[in-house]
């Protein structure tokens, strides 16, 4: 089977790759090859009842398929260069903007019109950071929630289908180079194509390795970030969640000078599971439909370590992190902060007796444990700054779920085209290490997209 392109990776830098291909050249063959399913088929089943930890299937359906990692997470997309990857220094930041400002535009007419976009422009809240010894990061933010979110996959999957060719559940074992461009072997075969797009995602992270040692890929060490998910009353962060909805908020830490983040603010949502190469992680998602809001809202504090020497696998040390976390809960911890701050572990009677009521099941214990020292101080004091600005933040019953990993691909060395020393095969994405982001990784795709349709002419 011969393609012009293959494109390996239906996430949404593989999406909007071939969404702009097509676009700009109806005539060109291209496959896209997905190790997970299609998106109507990714189900997964955990229910909270009869199924309440992971089960490790065999393709993850919350980090597989089409839509990738992000397809349920709560389709917040930041338009920004302060933060979610380093695009812009590869391809200008005026050129990164302008993308991402595209991609909303799609979204927006793909089904997610009406959703609102939120701005830090003007706002007295990072004065009141300032104050207080935090620092609130620039965006404008699109948040269009797993659900809306969720509309826009399929309507884009709908447009995709009769324009190029989906091959779910072939994962591709190995890229390798040919006289006239680039084969994808799979278990049921091997495809040809003369360019190639690899948009794996950070699941893709150990694979991608193995890709860049085959075709003799430069790649240097990216960093991890390790925390936990915070869940408490909507009320306390309502004075930041109903003006900005999404909060970057970066906080030094006075013991050790390392810097703590706010991830992924989820109000009136849910804290979820994650499975990444079988190790089970917490995150969070939000909706758009008021009748699926809950009474919390949740969001990561994270702390990012990066090794050289003589240690340099980043990832690695995460894993270990949330191995160790795994083994003593079974999959996630959840631990009151007044009993953290105490130096006792959680039980299930203090979690019942508290007014915070978890929205995932997970196992009381001691983060302690499982979090190193440095890393569990930070977050501590972080809690104890942004009690200033949203008093209530640092009360006994805020619940902390362990661990929550962020893992990042190594960086794979490209040029300002997102091109690889190998011509014709091109890194985006997460699993590039340069983009951290839904809107960062559809830019890339965008971009790259942009740049093949031209040299084909």
């Amino acid at each position: 089977m011969k393609y012009d392109i293959i494109i390996v990776g239906a996430g949404p830098g593989g999406i909007f790759s071939a969404f702009e291909l097509t676009k700009l050249n109806s005539n060109l063959k291209i496959a896209i090859f997905e190790a997970g399913n299609p998106l109507e088929k990714r189900k997964c089943p955990i229910d909270g009842v009869k199924v309440k930890n992971c089960i490790k299937c065999p393709t993850c359906a919350i980090m597989n398929g089409f839509g990738g990692a992000g397809a349920f997470s709560d389709g917040k997309y930041n338009i920004t260069n302060q933060f979610g990857g380093s695009l812009y220094e590869y391809i200008g930041k005026n050129e990164a903007i302008d993308l991402m400002k595209y991609v909303d535009e799609i979204n927006l007419k793909y089904g997610g019109e009406g959703t609102r976009l939120y701005s830090t422009a003007d706002t007295k809240i990072k004065k009141m950071c300032l104050e207080n010894g935090l620092h609130l990061l620039d965006a404008q933010v699109r948040h269009l929630g797993t659900d809306i979110n969720y509309i826009v996959l399929e309507n884009l999957y709908n447009y995709l289908k009769d324009r190029v060719e989906f091959f779910f559940r072939t994962p591709v074992e190995r890229v390798e180079k040919n006289d006239g461009g680039y084969t994808i072997i799979t278990a049921d075969g091997s495809y040809d194509c003369d360019k190639c797009i690899i948009s794996v995602g950070r699941s893709g992270s150990k694979w991608m390795e193995t890709v860049c040692n085959d075709l003799d890929i430069p790649t240097k060490s990216n960093r991890v970030d390790i925390g936990v998910r915070v869940e408490l009353p909507a009320e306390i962060f309502s004075s930041l969640t109903d003006e900005l909805y999404e909060s970057k908020i970066v906080y030094r830490t006075a013991k050790f000078e390392d810097l703590v983040r706010t991830f992924c603010m989820n109000p009136h949502g849910a804290v979820v599971n994650e499975n990444t190469n079988g190790i089970i992680t917490v995150n969070g998602h939000s909706y758009e439909d008021p009748a699926k809001h809950t009474e919390n809202t949740n969001f990561a504090l994270l702390v990012s370590k990066h090794f050289s020497e003589p240690f340099k696998d980043s990832n690695g040390y995460g894993e270990s992190i949330a191995r160790l976390s795994n083994m003593l809960g079974g999959g996630v911890i959840v631990q009151r902060f007044g009993d953290l701050t105490r130096g006792r572990r959680s039980n299930a009677e203090r979690i019942s007796e508290g007014y915070v009521t978890p929205t995932l099941a997970a196992t009381p214990g001691d983060l302690s444990l499982v979090i190193p020292k440095r890393i569990l101080d930070g977050i501590i004091e972080m809690i104890y700054a942004l009690d200033k600005i949203c008093p209530g933040t640092a009360n006994d019953d805020t619940l902390l779920y362990g661990v929550e990993v962020k893992f990042y691909n190594m960086e794979v060395e490209i040029d300002k085209n997102l091109e690889t020393r190998n011509k014709g095969l091109f890194v985006i994405g997460d699993g590039s290490g340069v983009t951290h982001s839904l809107s960062h990784a559809s830019a890339s795709g965008v971009y790259v997209a942009r740049y093949i349709a031209e040299s084909m002419k």
